[in-house]
């Protein structure tokens, strides 16, 4: 965990929904709400005032929606981390958030604890995403219309290069994450350290140029390694 203030922006076109994240979040001592918006259209304004170190951004607004700012958001410079709010398990506009680089997403009935929880390990640098969900996603991706990129061979054949770039620890790690595996338990499996797991996961998402271990876990179902458990 983080031992310094998060800072916060909360995202929402409904104002009572803001009023009450931003109440519930606010009331944690390491939580600072810094800064609120009804439409993702003015979130660059505001983070550019405010620099959040996350942004809780609900993915269906009028205007901008939420998918469309965190893009946009996300391809910027030293860019904050965005947490997608929805209703959806397994929406496709959830994955393709995620593909953009969002850091997870949680529900809107999650209970008040889980979402500052979530805050709080996005700010620490891990994914929202717990194991069992990082699978749910992964088995849900290829049915999900626009999840998948199109000309899939094409992408898996993209998906599978890139992957090639990696050393062999390296692609161990990958796989695991793509199977939904938390740094504990990747760390049980391949008979290393967590910190080593740790340093494994940064040079890949340096390497393949990626935001966060969920966009690891994407590219390894788009190489086709879940269905049958091969290595890249």
């Amino acid at each position: 965990m983080t031992s310094r203030t998060i800072r916060l922006i909360v995202v929402d076109d409904d104002p009572l929904v803001r009023a009450g994240l931003a109440l519930m979040l606010g009331g944690a001592e390491d939580i600072e709400i810094v800064g609120e918006a009804a439409d993702g259209a003015a979130v660059p304004a505001l983070v550019d005032r405010v620099g959040p170190d996350v942004v809780l951004m609900d993915i269906r607004m009028p205007g901008v929606d939420g998918l469309t700012a965190t893009e946009r958001l996300r391809a910027r410079p030293d860019a904050p981390d965005v947490i997608v709010l929805t209703t959806f398990h397994a929406d496709e506009q959830v994955l393709r958030a995620l593909r953009a680089g969002a850091a997870g997403f949680v529900l809107k009935d999650t209970r008040p604890a889980d979402i500052v929880d979530a805050v709080r390990r996005v700010a620490a640098g891990d994914p929202v995403l717990s194991p069992a969900v990082t699978r749910q996603l992964m088995t849900h991706v290829a049915a999900v219309p626009g999840a998948r990129e199109p000309a899939s061979r094409d992408s898996g054949r993209r998906a599978t290069a890139r992957l090639g770039t990696l050393a062999d620890r390296e692609r161990e790690v990958a796989l695991a994450v793509g199977q939904g595996r938390s740094n504990a338990e990747i760390a049980a499996v391949l008979y290393m350290s967590v910190p080593t797991v740790k340093a494994h996961v940064s040079r890949i998402l340096g390497k393949l140029g990626l935001n966060n271990r969920v966009q690891i876990a994407l590219l390894v179902h788009d190489a086709g390694l879940l269905e049958d458990g091969s290595s890249a």
